[in-house]
């Protein structure tokens, strides 16, 4: 697998990205260092996690993640020197008094504090890209579709910021940074206040990418390719609803498959993954799959994998045989005749999961 640059960082990682955030809640320790040691072993060079995981998120296994991941660290001494490790760290909480003794904002103190505490239940001296969580000024995000000024509050700015992420830098903790669930304006601030101070500039922005939320596509692409930020891409299977487990009984119900997120946690089912028009599109895009002989798995992922926007695209499994058949897809093409078959899909449910 030939590794591509993040921005303009020297890091070089592989096409997939291996996602962490089901480990310590529906994955256990051991089951989650097999896929870790499967996927190195496959030639993923490249894992992401964040001090807020596993998810859903909750005070008992804040930080379960890092440390599942670091003691993993610890029993393949290794694996370190050949595995990049993306972290993130939480924007201001709201709600989740958990996260730096709830404190409700977010300040230089702060992302400091949570780079030490990533640093050492990961087990390792330097983090390869620290990325910011959320964004500390409200935004549309998560399911949210419009900004509201009315819900703007004082926040620290983005070049204090960029000045404490740079310290860390210069002190050697963190190699490169990167945001996440950004917008475009974001992205140009943080790129433009990096070359004016000659503080670090972004690497890579980790925003959802998928057939059922390619809000990407809404103006973030140009920003990302004009300013060299890549793009790491999560939630391509849309939160499983691209896999097809989902087509014949819903995220509900005696049927429903039980094991799965949907079905386990009601609060996915209340976002924008389980609004019912992201299962209709869902449905439609997966029937399109299998019309051209593919699982929609592999038709969901070759999205992601062959699309000029995408660096990297990170992948979230809870068992070795999920891993296997999301690696098995990478080199799948879509056909001109599908790419264009799966247009009038978009245009008529156009980013349910946005």
């Amino acid at each position: 697998m030939k590794t591509v640059q993040l921005g303009q960082s020297d890091l070089h990682v592989t096409p997939i990205c291996l996602g962490t955030m089901t480990f310590g809640e529906q994955v256990d320790e051991a089951t989650s260092h097999a896929i870790l040691s499967r996927s190195l072993a496959r030639g993923v060079n490249f894992l992401d996690t964040a001090e807020m995981y596993s998810v859903p998120t909750r005070a008992e296994t804040y930080g379960a993640t890092e440390t599942i991941i670091g003691n993993w660290f610890a029993k393949n001494p290794g694996a370190r020197q050949k595995m990049i490790v993306a972290t993130k760290l939480a924007g201001p909480p709201r709600g989740m008094d958990w996260i730096r003794q709830g404190r409700s904002g977010l300040s230089s103190a702060d992302i400091v504090e949570s780079c030490e505490g990533s640093l050492r239940r990961l087990k390792i001296d330097v983090i390869d890209l620290y990325q910011i969580h959320w964004p500390a000024r409200h935004v549309p995000a998560f399911g949210v579709l419009y900004f509201d000024p009315a819900k703007d509050v004082p926040v620290i700015s983005v070049h204090e910021q960029l000045e404490t992420l740079g310290s860390l830098v210069k002190a050697g903790k963190v190699r490169a940074i990167g945001l996440s669930n950004e917008t475009p304006y974001g992205v140009h601030e943080f790129v433009r206040l990096a070359e004016e101070h000659g503080l670090p500039r972004v690497a890579t922005v980790q925003n959802p990418y998928s057939l059922v939320n390619r809000s990407v596509e809404n103006g973030l692409d140009e920003t990302m390719k004009r300013l060299n930020v890549s793009l790491m891409a999560y939630s391509p299977l849309g939160f499983g609803l691209l896999s097809g487990k989902y087509d014949d009984h819903g995220t509900e119900g005696p049927n429903a498959p039980k094991d799965s997120r949907m079905v386990r946690f009601e609060a996915f089912r209340k976002q924008r993954w389980g609004r019912p028009e992201a299962l209709v599109a869902a449905r439609r895009y997966n029937a399109l799959a299998r019309e051209h002989r593919l699982t929609p798995t592999q038709m969901a992922l070759a999205f992601c994998y062959a699309n000029w926007r995408v660096a990297s695209t990170i992948i979230g499994v809870t068992s070795l045989a999920q891993l296997d058949e999301n690696l098995d897809a990478f080199g799948s093409s879509l056909t001109s005749e599908l790419l264009e078959a799966i247009e009038p899909i978009h245009w008529n449910i156009r980013d349910p999961s946005q």
